[in-house]
């Protein structure tokens, strides 16, 4: 895998093993951005979200017990969830191999799990990571660099879950009029509350463990950084965490657990059908947030848990809404709220399909 890609001077797998993914991202340094000093910057588009990153610190003891009754709670789930895309996979992908391109970084966990499920199936796989962002549109470097290795033909994109879908919009925009690829770009993710993906495991909005922790749960790299003089997308290797790095212990928990599965039934793309219904539910639940809100800016609504518990981390939030204070799959976002001192309002189904929604501070 790596003779292809010998010309590009990249970070390798970071802290994965070898074999499970090359990331097609050149290592960076980039000075921390204060939190407040990014969202104003943000706002004010004075500077672009992947030009800038901040500092990202160890998980607190909290956070790992939290993530740890994640694993406990969810990981028997995960590992169906994965074996089902496993079969779906080995079913419609009908090649001598399959090429896997995981986005940088919540595709990464579901990415080295896809692998090794497809390895388990007998098929010849190959795994990537690499960066698109919102607004600015895929590597093309990257992405060309896997399409002279293996073809285009074969490729699978992998995210962790969908949102309100942004980061599937932004693959259509920037693979539209390719020929090499289908209009629906096939998206593979977990979890796709908001219909926007090609296949998903579920449509429910559920704490994948993976998607509670950054970096130390994804190889301790940083999110993609934009190349200000072009080049592939670079990114920051986090070794400062190298102590509460999880990223290989995640994929073996998960993996035993699905080595022992049962017969487990194939996912299977949406249907014309099920996608409208989807999105009609999602672009309901957001448009009554941001009505609320006063939000003309839809990127200042984070929904879903997973997203909803990094922007309490990554961004400055107004408030948190959840359907339910005592649910379970919400108390690690509880916990980051209160410590950040926000409100957290229970509004029950108003929030359609999703569970927990975060609704970013006007700063400008």
């Amino acid at each position: 895998m790596l003779n292809a890609f010998a010309h590009l001077t990249t970070v390798g797998s970071g802290s994965y093993l070898a074999d499970d993914v090359l990331f097609l991202l050149r290592p960076v340094e980039l000075e921390a951005t204060d939190v407040q000093e990014k969202e104003r910057l943000i706002q004010s588009r004075q500077k672009h979200y992947s030009e800038m990153i901040s500092q990202e610190s160890a998980p607190t003891e909290t956070h790992k017990e939290l993530y740890q009754c994640a694993m406990q709670r969810n990981a028997a789930r995960m590992a169906v969830d994965v074996q089902s895309l496993v079969m779906a996979l080995d079913s419609v992908c009908k090649g001598p191999s399959i090429v896997l391109i995981s986005f940088v970084r919540a595709g990464l966990p579901l990415g080295v799990l896809l692998r090794r499920g497809l390895l388990s199936q007998g098929r010849d796989v190959h795994h990537y990571g690499i960066s698109i962002v919102r607004d600015r549109g895929i590597d093309m470097i990257a992405l060309e660099a896997v399409i002279a290795a293996h073809g285009a033909e074969h490729i699978v994109f992998v995210d962790g879950w969908t949102g309100k879908g942004a980061i599937s919009g932004e693959l259509q925009r920037s693979l539209k009029g390719d020929m090499r690829f289908p209009d629906q770009p096939r998206l593979v993710v977990l979890a796709d509350p908001c219909g926007r993906a090609w296949m998903a495991a579920s449509v429910e909005d559920w704490v994948i463990p993976s998607g509670i922790l950054g970096a130390t749960v994804s190889g301790l790299v940083s999110r993609s950084i934009w190349p200000g003089e072009g080049g592939l997308h670079g990114c920051l290797i986090y070794n400062h965490l190298h102590d509460h790095d999880v990223t290989r212990d995640f994929i073996e928990q998960i993996e035993a657990v699905r080595g022992m599965l049962p017969a487990v039934k194939a996912a299977s793309p949406w249907t014309q059908a099920q996608r409208i219904e989807l999105r009609v539910t999602a672009d309901d639940a957001i448009d009554g947030i941001a009505n609320r809100f006063g939000i003309t800016n839809l990127n200042q609504i984070k929904p879903g848990i997973a997203e909803a518990t990094r922007a309490v981390l990554r961004r400055v939030p107004e408030q948190v809404l959840v359907c339910d204070r005592c649910d379970p799959d919400v108390q690690l976002l509880m916990h980051l709220s209160e410590r950040s001192g926000l409100t957290v309002e229970e509004v029950g189904k108003t929030l359609g399909p999703y569970r927990a929604v975060t609704v970013i501070r006007s700063v400008s």
